[in-house]
């Protein structure tokens, strides 16, 4: 745990150093500084420096007793909270100031690559995230519950969400919005060599992708995402045209089978039109 809260922490801007002293203070204070470079393991000649960087940060507190000095962490909560504003703010700021910078009528869109699963998740997941109205997936069980903390939080606050499920249900996923069940999962596998994935948010943005067969969350896989019109329509068309099917199966499944057999997945097959009697 120690060290997945190091690399968080050093994600915010801190030093290793930085993080690992704070980390030593918070689980015990108050301490001298030579008691926290040996607990955190940082050589004694620069615990100085670093704990003088956590003074300036307002992430500790200093005491003197006599000639020692003594160091007490700030509340981790009110650290966060400060932090979270200030970067708030900053994006805010930012925002502002790189949208005057656009030239009104000049705006290009790019389609951009995605070549690991994690970008992939990472990119999704903001996408998601920023929604404002309506968000359209296309995905598998993995990705799935990925998914469904933040597609969660964007029902709560007013966002319409629908889904296109491969496969079906599983007991440890629970419906965000509206969820379609696609029945015929592992001929779709099959075809594609892997899951299909695609995400759509407010009409104005999409990502598609396809994650390799594999069972690790590290697997190969390959997508693009855009702004361009004609690929978010693209994207939107394509999970819309699946909900469209669902619901259709979901109606008359029973007279489907009546009148193409069994095996109407062939209805698939766009180089033939016959019926299986």
């Amino acid at each position: 745990m120690v060290v997945t809260i190091t690399e968080r922490l050093m994600e915010l801007g801190l030093s290793e150093y930085e993080s690992r002293a704070w980390i030593s203070l918070i689980s015990s204070h108050p301490a001298t500084a030579y008691e926290v470079a040996r607990s955190s393991g940082i050589p004694t000649a620069k615990i100085y420096p670093v704990m003088d960087r956590l003074l300036e940060r307002g992430m500790a507190l200093e005491t003197k007793e006599g000639d020692r000095r003594r160091y007490a962490p700030c509340d981790p909560e009110d650290f966060l909270s400060r932090f979270r504003q200030k970067t708030e703010e900053t994006l805010s700021s930012l925002s502002r100031d790189i949208s005057a910078l656009a030239t009104p009528g000049n705006e290009v869109s790019y389609v951009w690559n995605v070549s690991d699963y994690g970008e992939l998740m990472e990119r999704a997941l903001s996408l998601v995230a920023g929604a404002r109205h309506a968000v359209l997936v296309s995905c598998w069980g993995e990705e799935y519950l990925r998914l469904a903390g933040a597609l969660a939080e964007r029902k709560a606050a007013g966002v319409e969400i629908a889904v296109v499920h491969f496969g079906p249900l599983e007991a440890s996923e629970r419906s965000v919005g509206l969820l379609y069940e696609h029945p015929i999962a592992d001929t779709l596998y099959e075809e594609r060599g892997g899951r299909g994935f695609a995400v759509v948010a407010d009409g104005a943005v999409a990502l598609t992708g396809t994650i390799a067969n594999g069972e690790s969350a590290s697997q190969a896989a390959s997508g693009a995402w855009s702004r361009s019109e004609g690929f978010v329509l693209l994207a939107e068309d394509y999970i819309k045209h699946d909900v469209y099917i669902m619901k259709i199966v979901s109606r008359f499944d029973r007279q489907l089978v009546k009148r193409f057999g069994r095996g109407y997945w062939r209805l698939r097959d766009i180089f033939s039109d016959t019926e299986e009697n």
